[in-house]
């Protein structure tokens, strides 16, 4: 992002589950709700539910609550899902099909155009109505089309390269798929997407009882 945000990267993080289960509660006929009730829903305090959204304004009213749907619509408004982006996927390989088939994507926005490999058992294939095209027409489309967000879902040893090749081409931000953090200039949002750490941090969750233990023990050994 151009210049720092005065919001910070963990409110930003937990918009889109504000989003998610203000458009659950929406569904399942809620008006309105409380932050209290609003933050036993997602595991947060009432204070700090309050806290985030009025880092974007105050929409709640003492004594009500929050409206649900006016809610949910502000917080589509703040994430910019009122807007059409323009999408490529770069990888045709089992995360970046996992992505094209994903039917939520153009209900949200996210409209998927182009896919490009290098491997000719994968170019000319179909993923979910879309043709996947050798790498070698990646700059032709870039140059004849504006793209919007990136996904790169391929090997680490050629990440940075095709990374500085679409930000050349005038890509906005990438969803990173690759095991390695890019290095892109200011103004060029992007979201890394690393597997392993999502397994390590379970991996940690299933241990930390024993973790936990084991410190308390050491500590009183200490004393």
């Amino acid at each position: 992002m151009a210049g720092k945000s005065r919001v910070s990267d963990a409110v930003v993080r937990r918009l889109p589950m504000y989003y998610r289960h203000l458009r659950e509660l929406e569904k399942a006929g809620v008006v309105r709700i409380s932050s209290q009730e609003l933050g036993e829903r997602m595991n947060l305090t009432a204070s700090q539910i309050r806290q985030d959204i009025n880092c974007f304004g105050g929409f709640g009213q003492q004594g009500y609550g929050y409206h649900v749907s006016n809610l949910k619509e502000r917080i589509a408004e703040i994430l910019g899902l009122r807007h059409q982006y323009h999408v490529i996927i770069v990888g045709a390989g089992n995360i970046g099909r996992a992505v094209a088939n994903y039917a939520g994507f153009p209900k949200e926005g996210f409209n998927v155009q182009a896919m490009f490999d290098v491997s000719p058992a994968l170019v000319g294939i179909d993923v979910h109505g879309i043709l996947v095209q050798p790498m070698e027409k990646l700059q032709t489309w870039l140059d004849t089309h504006n793209v919007d967000i990136a996904v790169l879902a391929v090997p680490k040893s050629v990440a940075q390269e095709i990374t500085d090749q679409l930000v050349a081409g005038g890509v906005r931000a990438i969803w990173n798929f690759a095991p390695v953090d890019l290095a892109l200039p200011e103004g060029v949002a992007v979201n890394n997407v690393h597997l392993s750490d999502s397994l390590h941090i379970l991996s940690y969750r299933m241990n930390e009882k024993e973790l936990c233990e084991a410190l308390d023990a050491g500590k009183q050994l200490g004393e």
